[in-house]
């Protein structure tokens, strides 16, 4: 590289006219602060068996990651020695993210344009930018008699699982948006965010009135684990479960467990799942959390698909929500699983992000669309009237 004295040099023997655009660029160029980060154990990753394309679709299982795009995939990937279970998925498309006010969307209005087909306002959850509510995925799948369920390492009312089973023109009224969930008729729901239920500014204990409409009421995640009732409601710590890896495998064991309890639905079901916290490693640009939380759900992801490849007749769908941190990759060796990056921002990016599809009818999720579209590819794939 040409360091900036020897260009000024240059520019004054020469005339800086005639530098070629090489070595202004690089003249020009920002220093950039490298972050790195080495995983110290990588684990196997399996080979699943190619899906049945022709069989029927009976189950939809979307995986959201929280803040994941390419570059976040891309250093879990290097790190992991260049093996990860979503190089798995033989159909990748792309979606837009922007949302209806604003070119960077949150996670409010995303994942509300992906449960329910329509883009919102920033910061909406589960209604139109007039904040008139909206169906979702999870309302459509109960009212044709499938089951439902939300799992997720976050709160249950954060912006991606309450876009699922509530609506608010603002995110941020999240003990409102927790009262919503007494209407949602989820089947499984499991999180956190626990003190929205039950330590309450009103008083009131939603779980009690959960209790009463059904559900089997349990708040740790053992217990939810053991638990094999058809209605469960599981927030199981009062903020948001810890972060990849000192939650362990809780997160991966409550997604398997989900599924293995919404298979009791003989029509079938519709799951959602979120990497919650690869969204808060990248607001803070801690390099080594973004990657550790994306390696929680590639594992996470990993079993999903076994379990998949056993039932047969389950369509799985990984997208993100948007893009958190503006995550660059400038260095790295796959082969001791060292990367080097850097952050541009604090916030969201608005790049584009990938679709990866396993199953039957996975060959529906190709091309560049809006992310609305997932929507209504789901909704053409479990048949929903």
């Amino acid at each position: 590289m040409i360091r900036r004295r020897t260009i000024r040099k240059i520019g004054i023997l020469l005339g800086i006219g005639l530098l070629p655009a090489w070595a202004l660029a690089q003249a020009e160029q920002p220093k950039m602060d490298k972050l790195r980060y080495t995983l110290q154990v990588p684990y196997p990753v399996e080979t699943i068996k190619a899906p049945k394309k022709k069989a029927r679709i009976k189950n939809v299982v979307l995986m959201i990651g929280d803040g994941m795009s390419l570059h976040q995939v891309g250093a879990a990937w290097a790190a992991n020695r260049g093996r990860l279970y979503f190089e798995q998925f033989p159909y990748i498309g792309l979606a837009k993210t922007y949302c209806s006010n604003k070119l960077i969307t949150d996670s409010g209005a995303g994942a509300t344009a992906m449960g329910t087909g329509h883009k919102t306002a920033y910061h909406a959850v589960g209604v139109d930018p007039q904040g008139n509510d909206l169906v979702t995925l999870t309302d459509l799948s109960n009212k044709n008699g499938l089951g439902t369920g939300i799992v997720v390492a976050c709160g249950l009312t954060d912006a991606t699982p309450a876009s699922f089973a509530a609506n608010n023109i603002d995110r941020e009224e999240e003990e409102e948006l927790a009262s919503d969930f007494l209407n949602s008729n989820v089947d499984i729901l499991f999180g956190g965010g626990r003190k929205y239920f039950n330590q309450r500014k009103d008083q009131r204990d939603l779980l009690k009135e959960m209790e009463q409409k059904g559900y089997s009421i349990v708040t740790s995640a053992q217990d939810f684990l053991n638990t094999n009732q058809p209605k469960i409601m599981a927030p199981v710590v009062d903020g948001q479960l810890d972060i990849a890896p000192k939650r362990g495998t809780i997160f991966q064991d409550a997604a398997i467990h989900a599924l293995d309890l919404l298979k009791q639905h003989h029509k079938g079901f519709f799951a959602m799942i979120e990497g919650s916290r690869i969204d808060d490693m990248g607001h803070v640009n801690n390099l080594p959390g973004v990657v550790e939380e994306v390696l929680d759900f590639d594992q996470t992801i990993g079993k999903v698909l076994k379990w998949a490849e056993k039932d047969g007749n389950t369509l799985v769908i990984v997208v993100a929500d948007h893009e958190t941190g503006g995550l660059t990759l400038l260095d790295g060796d796959k082969n001791t699983g060292t990367i080097a990056g850097h952050f541009s921002t604090g916030g969201h990016s608005g790049v584009m992000v990938p679709v990866y599809a396993w199953g039957p009818g996975a060959e529906q999720f190709t091309g560049i669309y809006e992310n609305t579209d997932l929507f209504h590819k789901i909704v053409a794939a479990l048949r929903l009237k």
